[in-house]
Formats: C-alpha cells, structure tokens, sequence
C-alpha cells in the first residue's frame, strides 16, 4: 500500500513564514488577498483567477505573482483559500489536496454531498487541513453568545439572514447561499439530531433557485428553531435570537451587538404608597471585540496549518451543514414534511429519511 503524500508544511522549518495562495479573488477572494497580507508569519505567495485582468489587478495591488492557472500556484505554497463559485469547489479542492497543500474552501464545501464526502476522505488520507469558510463561527458576537447561552436554559432559537438581490453566488438556492451560515450555528449551539422539519420557499429572480426560504427544525432534546433567508429583501438582516427560559438574548452580526432581555418588576414609591415609577424589564449589553471575523478565520487557518490542529470549522462540521441544508432545500422545493419519531435518528444518514405529503 502507497503511503499518503506527505503535506508541504512537514518539508519545511517551523520558523520558516507559511506560504499561501488564493484561488479566485472576486467578492470574496480579494478580502482574503488584503488580509493575508497583513498576517504575521505569513507570505502571500501569488494569486490566481479565471479573469486575467481582475488576478492581474489584485497581485498587483499586493506585489504577487498572478497565476493564470491555479494548478501552476501549487508547487510554491503550503496553503491556499479557495473563493471560486460553488461548482467548482470539488474539483479545484480536490487538486490542492492531492497536491498536498493544505485548503481553505469557502462555504458551502461543495455543490453536493458526494463532492463533499470526497473532499473530506481525501483531506483525510492526505493528512491535510481543510477547513471551510463559515465566517460566522468567528463572529465576535457569535463567540460572546455561545458563551451567553451556556448558562441559560435555551427554548427555542430564531435567526433571520437577508439580504437585497445581488448577483453574487446566484448559482445557488438561497439555503446555500445564506442559510447555511445559520444552520451552521445552530448545529453548533444546539448539539442534538434533527428530528422534525417543514420548510416553504419562493422564486423572486428568474435564477431558477429558491430566492427566499423558511424552515422550521425540531431537535431530539426539544429545542425548536426557525431559519428564514432571503435574496429578496430591501434590507440587510444578520440577527440570531435565543428564547430562553430566564431572558431573550439577540444578537446582531451586523453591527456586532448582543442585548440580553430579562423580565423583573420593581416598585419604587412615595412614604404614601403612590407609585413613583416602575421597572418592568431589564436590558443587558454585552460587550464584544472589534476583530474582523474574516481575519480571525484566517488567523485560525494558518494556527492550525502551523501546529497540524484540526479547524473548528473543519471538513466533517461543514458537511453536516451541507446535508442538513439539502434537506430544507429539497423540502421547500417539495412542499413536503420530514419528520423522524427515532429520537436516536442521526441526520447525517439521509439514506434513512422518510417524507410525508
């Protein structure tokens, strides 16, 4: 049996700056590009894009190289960020993996669960990192509310993610597009399986995908939550709230606020008994840092390709994402109910799912 190639960083002195490429700098790719070189220890080797005057552009801007075909890019980094459109994550994914370069792949992991499957089985043999870019895991705000929710008793949760029409990422459904950041989250926040589902979408765009969707999740420990995104809205919406027991916590990954909502009543009045004012409610804000969520992303990618650490976000999590938002997409395609009465039921087998009318 042939041993797994061995990835770039293990021919190299732990001293040594990691080298890294992007893969495609449009909406996304150029934010990676500025960052990347702005961080300690770490050399913007080159950038490579389909549109040779957009690549020739951004490593002028960064004084790189451009590489006309990403496959020429590979030889001379350790890692790279891949921000190409959603079909071609497998395929170029695959390429630097099997390259032995670790892989940074922006969210959603790829365009389906088998081309997802086959990136982290190889990631896998590989030895190599691959994470995967939910940018919101890395949210100031999210980080501050996971924190917020461990000492509470959660009921239910309820996230909004819209957006105007714009004519990025329109190869994919809205699920994919913007929903999935949520469904990340709350499979973080929650930890238990999916054992309830109903969601209803709409066209807004002659794209031929779901523009705007709603889903209703059940989980086995009782937890319900409710995902609406769209494309369609005049008007950008980041919010996740928590319906707990003792408060109502919302956080808003816009403008990077948390408030805590908590119910108490107290009276304060004259020696006569009259009510001078009354406290109904209490707000609580809690403070969080100003750390751009993409340079923290990236500051864990190159932690963990330095110290051979897995990702938070790695392969596997991505990938539960990935099946859980098929689920809610061919279900408001559908019109149909999913629901499952084995509490024991793991999602990540959608060979077992069943639907009814």
């Amino acid at each position: 049996m042939s041993q797994p190639q061995q990835p770039l960083k293990s021919q190299r002195s732990i001293f040594d700056p990691i080298r890294i490429g992007v893969i495609g700098v449009g909406n996304m790719g150029q934010h990676h590009s500025r960052i990347l070189s702005l961080l300690k220890d770490v050399e913007l080797v080159g950038v490579s894009d389909v549109n040779v005057e957009r690549g020739i552009d951004i490593a002028s801007k960064y004084r790189v190289r451009f590489f006309e075909h990403y496959q020429d890019l590979l030889p001379h980094v350790d890692a790279v960020c891949i921000a190409v459109p959603t079909r071609l994550h497998h395929s170029v994914g695959m390429d630097c993996l099997q390259a032995g370069v670790h892989t940074l792949i922006e969210k959603p992991i790829a365009a389906s669960i088998a081309e997802a499957e086959s990136l982290v089985n190889e990631a896998a043999s590989s030895n190599g990192i691959l994470q995967v870019g939910h940018i919101e895991r890395f949210n100031p705000a999210f980080q501050e509310l996971s924190k917020v929710l461990k000492t509470e008793e959660v009921l239910a949760l309820e996230a909004h993610r819209m957006s105007p029409y714009s004519q990025r990422a329109n190869d994919v459904s809205v699920v994919l597009d913007l929903m999935i950041h949520d469904i990340d989250l709350l499979l973080e926040l929650v930890k238990s399986p999916v054992v309830k589902l109903t969601a209803s979408g709409s066209c807004g765009s002659n794209s031929g995908h779901l523009d705007y969707v709603t889903a209703t999740l059940g989980f086995a420990n009782g937890i319900v939550a409710t995902l609406t995104a769209s494309k369609v809205t005049h008007r950008k919406i980041r919010r996740l709230a928590a319906h707990c027991k003792n408060c109502l916590t919302e956080a808003d990954f816009l403008n990077n606020d948390i408030l805590i909502h908590r119910q108490t009543t107290a009276n304060y009045s004259t020696d006569y008994g009259q009510v001078l004012y009354r406290q109904d409610g209490l707000i609580e804000k809690v403070h969080t840092t100003k750390i751009e969520p993409l340079h923290a992303e990236l500051e864990h990618f190159v932690h963990c390709v330095r110290g051979g650490d897995q990702p938070s976000v790695g392969g596997t999590q991505a990938l539960k994402a990935l099946r859980l938002a098929s689920l809610i997409e061919q279900m408001a395609l559908d019109g149909k109910v999913w629901q499952n009465s084995e509490l024991s039921y793991q999602y990540l087998n959608p060979s077992k799912m069943s639907v009814s009318s």
